[in-house]
C-alpha cells in the first residue's frame, strides 16, 4: 500500500506546529526536534506507518507544493504556522495544585518506585487535565495508567516547574512521594 503523504504531512504539522506535547516532543527555540522521537510516535499512529523512516519524511517534504517542513542533521521543524503559545519557554512558574501524567502500566510501576524523570528528553511532561493525560498515555498503551502529581506540594518542597502552554507543564523531575495512581473511577489509590 502506498504511503499517504498528505495525511503524514498533516500529522507531522500537528505534532510540530500545534501539539508537540501530545507526541511528547521537545522543540527548541527555533522549533527543531530530533527526528527519531517523532518517528517513534508516528509509527504508533497507524498500521501503515509502522516502518516509517527519515526517507519517508524527506519524500513527504519533496512532494509538498508548499515547503512546510525542513530536515537538517537528524532534526526536523515546521517552517511556519505555529500555534504553540510561548514556544515552550522554560520559565520557572508556580504550577496548579494537581497535574497528571499518562503512561503504560509497566512504566507506571517504575515511576512509582523512582519518580518521574525526563529520560531522553530535557523535561518531564505533565498534563493540566485527565483527558489530555489519557490522550498522551494512549500513545504508550491502549489502556494507559494516569498518574496524579501533587505539583503544588512538590513546588513547596523546591521542585522546579515550568509552564509549557495551556495544556502542559514541565518539570526537571518529580520524586515518587508526590505521585499517586489515579483509578479509572476518579478516586486516588
Amino acid at each position: 500500500m502506498a504511503l499517504d503523504y498528505v495525511s503524514l504531512s498533516k500529522t507531522v504539522s500537528h505534532a510540530l506546529r500545534h501539539a508537540p506535547w501530545m507526541y511528547e516532543l521537545e522543540l527548541d527555540e527555533e522549533g527543531w526536534t530530533d527526528i527519531d522521537p517523532l518517528l517513534e510516535r508516528l509509527r504508533l499512529q497507524r498500521e501503515d506507518w509502522r516502518d516509517l523512516s527519515e526517507a519517508d519524511l524527506q519524500e513527504m517534504i519533496s512532494r509538498s507544493d508548499k515547503q512546510r517542513h525542513e530536515i537538517r542533521h537528524g532534526r526536523i521543524r515546521s517552517l511556519y504556522g505555529h500555534s504553540i503559545p510561548g514556544r515552550l519557554q522554560k520559565t520557572r512558574a508556580w504550577p496548579p495544585e494537581i497535574l497528571y501524567h499518562g503512561t503504560s502500566p509497566s512504566i507506571a510501576r517504575r515511576i512509582m518506585a523512582e519518580g518521574l524523570r525526563p529520560m531522553r528528553r530535557q523535561y518531564v511532561h505533565l498534563s493540566r487535565d485527565v483527558p489530555t493525560a489519557v490522550e498522551v498515555g494512549k500513545r504508550k498503551a491502549s489502556r494507559p495508567v494516569i498518574l496524579q502529581v501533587s505539583a503544588g506540594k512538590a513546588a513547596d518542597a523546591g521542585i522546579a516547574f515550568y509552564e509549557g502552554n495551556d495544556r502542559v507543564w514541565l518539570a526537571d523531575q518529580v520524586p515518587p512521594g508526590y505521585i499517586q495512581v489515579l483509578r479509572p473511577e476518579g478516586r486516588n489509590g
